[in-house]
């Protein structure tokens, strides 16, 4: 398969946003990522861009240290809603929880 460049950009923005998420979650990462390096996002599970994030860190040019981060896969999205209920008539207040 061969990705347009709107997809590479799309995926990438997505792994850097779950990536930005980990390392709120996990703040001891960021120990390990020295000042001023390039991440590098290769995700094991999309071999195409695998191989394209690697192509474009090996061809940039570097400035400081280069960090490659292997993901072995996104989770699936989850929902955040809590017990939605579709209905024909909504209440006219909302509902204490």
């Amino acid at each position: 398969m061969t990705y347009n460049r709107e997809t590479i950009i799309e995926k990438n923005a997505t792994l850097s946003f779950e990536f930005e998420r980990y390392m709120l979650e996990h703040p001891a990462i960021l120990e390990r990522i020295p000042s001023g390096a390039e991440v590098v996002l290769l995700p094991k599970d999309d071999p195409e861009l695998y191989r394209l994030n690697l192509e474009a860190a090996q061809t940039a040019d570097k400035v400081g240290p280069v960090v490659y981060v292997e993901i072995e896969a996104l989770a699936p999205a989850r929902s955040r809603l809590v017990k939605p209920r579709l209905t024909t008539r909504p209440a006219l207040r909302p509902v204490a929880a």
